[in-house]
């Protein structure tokens, strides 16, 4: 029996499965960095000092001497988070192919599923590769900005389970997708500029780490000036939005990314202000996660692919245009 056929066996998802399996891979993504910044915050980064083994030869944490018991747990535990966001990703590749059973022409969103664990798998190895370089700041940076794409394609897959599959027709001017991509381009350049923020602050996850050796302050307003220039086009763009007379649903959007973007630049000033406190750095993590939620949500609202045709079994649908 193929593999297709055991996928047709099962129960079909309905339209609040398939959204919550797309919102799971969202909230697991997003979280497996929040995950990882606490791991960094607490100096746990190296509590596992090897790589796919924790200590030595061992799988699991064991007493060793210079590294303390809750180091190696915070650590294996981030680790093993791994394992849920994995199954999640399945999940997501097995609702969708579920899906496309009855609905063979859904193969974008099958394909937008299986980015899910092709994701993690090329996160694991990051994951490893950052463990053997004794947490050299640009690797632990490749890792996290590894995991950001994850999240965006989330969004597009909760997205592409409640619309159709036609040519996408955009609802905005051609300025307005100039202007949203110029947007994520900047988002981007926000995150990466955080990362060097990071790489020269006081948490690096092991005391011996190297760190950047550049001023924090400069990078600090580096960070903080391409922040200031993501805000400005996102004002630009709601210009274009009130020439054009963007649907409402557009405007909700666009409203929630400005809401996101200026409290996570607060909580960036208050956090730098205050010495970057432990706490406040898996908050900000945090708050560049729904960052990217909220600019991936206002993306995908700016074009139509048509009603969506997968929200019920093949047959009943049949049925009901029948009757």
């Amino acid at each position: 029996m193929s593999l297709s056929s055991l996928i047709a066996r099962l129960p079909y998802p309905s339209a609040s499965v398939q959204r919550a399996v797309a919102i799971a891979a969202i909230v697991a993504q997003a979280g497996i960095g929040v995950t990882g910044s606490v791991v960094r915050v607490t100096g746990s980064g190296l509590g596992c000092n090897t790589w796919p083994k924790c200590i030595g030869s061992s799988l699991v944490p064991v007493h060793h001497d210079g590294i303390a018991a809750i180091n190696q747990w915070i650590e294996f535990s981030n680790r093993m988070l791994t394992g849920v966001v994995i199954a999640v990703a399945a999940l997501a590749v097995i609702t969708a192919w579920r899906v496309q059973v009855d609905h063979p022409e859904r193969r974008r969103l099958v394909k937008l599923a299986w980015t899910m664990p092709g994701g993690v798998v090329l996160q694991a190895v990051l994951g490893g590769f950052t463990v053997l370089a004794k947490l050299e700041w640009w690797t632990v940076a490749i890792h996290f900005l590894a995991s950001t794409p994850l999240v965006w394609l989330a969004v597009v897959l909760l997205k592409a389970f409640n619309e159709g599959d036609e040519a996408a027709k955009p609802l905005v001017p051609p300025i307005g997708r100039q202007m949203l991509v110029l947007l994520t381009v900047l988002m981007w350049a926000v995150l990466i500029a955080g990362t060097t923020v990071t790489g020269a602050g006081p948490h690096s996850g092991d005391i011996n780490t190297h760190r950047l050796d550049v001023p924090i302050d400069l990078l600090a307003r580096v960070h903080s000036g391409l922040l200031i220039a993501y805000l400005v086009v996102l004002g630009v763009f709601g210009l274009t939005l009130m020439r054009v007379g963007a649907p409402k649903s557009v405007w909700k959007r666009y409203a929630w990314v400005w809401i996101i973007a200026l409290l996570q630049g607060v909580l960036g000033t208050v956090q730098y202000a205050l010495g970057v406190p432990e706490a406040m750095v898996s908050f900000h993590v945090l708050g560049s996660a729904l960052v990217i939620v909220a600019t991936a949500v206002l993306w995908t609202g700016t074009r139509d692919r048509g009603p969506v045709t997968s929200l019920e079994p093949a047959e009943k649908r049949e049925l009901a245009s029948a009757s």
